[in-house]
């Protein structure tokens, strides 16, 4: 047996993907489910991408076998509580929509292992998310979110959380029960500390917290031992714990518009750093323990209160790309100027 939708023929029982996007007339101008789609009782996948549908029919509780549900950049402001009924779906991709809220009975959907619900206007989650315990990717950035339920610390196989561009002032402590995750996205929030229960979470490889309202770091920051990138830009940070010394698999550290006027001696065992960015901060100073840090790719420190150099950073290595300008230098070693190759400095300085 066959069924028609948008004019092509489709067999119901072998049709187990069906893709309608944006490249034809009647695609482009589809505002409601075509109706025939629910004779695809064995449909594994249903992709419905830059459309116009302003809604998903309850009939869509007929789809039990689907696994991936991905209906992008659409105009879809809630959900109907019989998508709770697809409890086979593994992917469920609803970004780019006008969701204000989620049904509880998403609960349901224990299969999820990847939710993206990014750019909607979502101002809160459900209790029942606590529910999705086989989430390995969740993400809901650019939303209204102001704060997270206690329940998310239940989604403990999540690898990848991001929430970034949303309202965020504050984590909750249950955070500490994700010890999975390997990626927390929180830049562009309004976050003005942090737990320290943050500590907790040591298979983080990147953690994003900048253009926030940070103006400490806890101590337990140290514990994310297996940390590779850390972005603290665009916060109000005046100092640095010295436990950031722990964070010695970090290759990429960025520290660039804060209040920094000085940095911790630890900074220098911080030996596997590619990448440190502390321009526009009032730095007025650097400790010599800056030499350590032989692998250093690029030093940016433009844009700082800088007079001198300590002359061991020449150790670094001859390949560092150091970039200087806008500082209030007066003068460099000989041995600095020898030795570092890659110096980007102001004109008038040279002169």
């Amino acid at each position: 047996m066959t069924t028609t939708i948008l004019g092509i023929e489709y067999d119901i029982e072998t049709t187990f993907e069906l893709s309608l996007n944006v490249g034809t007339w009647e695609v482009l101008n589809l505002s409601v489910f075509p109706e025939n789609i629910f004779e695809l009782v064995n449909l594994r996948a249903l992709t419905i991408h830059h459309c116009n549908l302003s809604s998903i029919p309850a009939k869509i509780n007929k789809l039990v076998n689907l696994k991936e549900l991905s209906l992008y950049d659409n105009r879809l402001s809630s959900l109907p509580p019989e998508l709770g009924n697809l409890v086979n779906l593994e992917v469920l991709i609803l970004a780019k929509n006008k969701l204000s809220s989620l049904p509880i009975e998403i609960k349901k959907l224990v299969k999820l292992k990847y939710l993206d619900l990014h750019i909607n206007e979502l101002k809160s989650l459900p209790a029942e998310i606590e529910y999705l315990v086989n989430l390995e990717d969740l993400i809901l950035n650019k939303n209204q979110l102001n704060s997270l339920p206690v329940e998310i610390g239940k989604l403990v196989k999540l690898k990848k959380l991001s929430l970034h561009s949303n309202q965020l002032t504050s984590l909750p402590a249950e955070i500490e029960n994700l010890v999975d995750l390997e990626c927390l996205y929180l830049e562009n929030n309004k976050l003005s500390s942090l737990p320290a229960e943050i500590g907790k979470l040591t298979e983080l490889l990147c953690l994003n917290l900048g253009n926030n309202e940070l103006t400490s770091l806890p101590a337990e920051i140290g514990n994310l031992s297996n940390l590779q990138s850390l972005y603290l830009n665009k916060n109000q940070l005046s100092d640095l714990p010295a436990e950031i010394s722990k964070l010695l698999n970090l290759e990429d550290l960025f520290l660039c518009y804060n209040k920094l006027s000085s940095l911790p001696a630890e900074i220098g065992k911080l030996g596997n750093l590619n990448h440190l960015h502390l321009n526009n901060n009032p730095l007025s100073s650097l400790p010599v323990e800056i030499e350590k840090l032989v692998k250093l790719h690029y030093l940016f420190l433009n844009n700082n209160q800088l007079r001198s150099l300590p002359v061991e950073i020449a150790n670094i290595n001859k390949y560092v790309r150091i970039d200087l300008t806008n500082n209030r230098l007066t003068r460099l070693s000989i041995e600095i100027l020898k030795k570092v190759k890659n110096l980007i400095i102001d004109e008038t300085f040279m002169k």
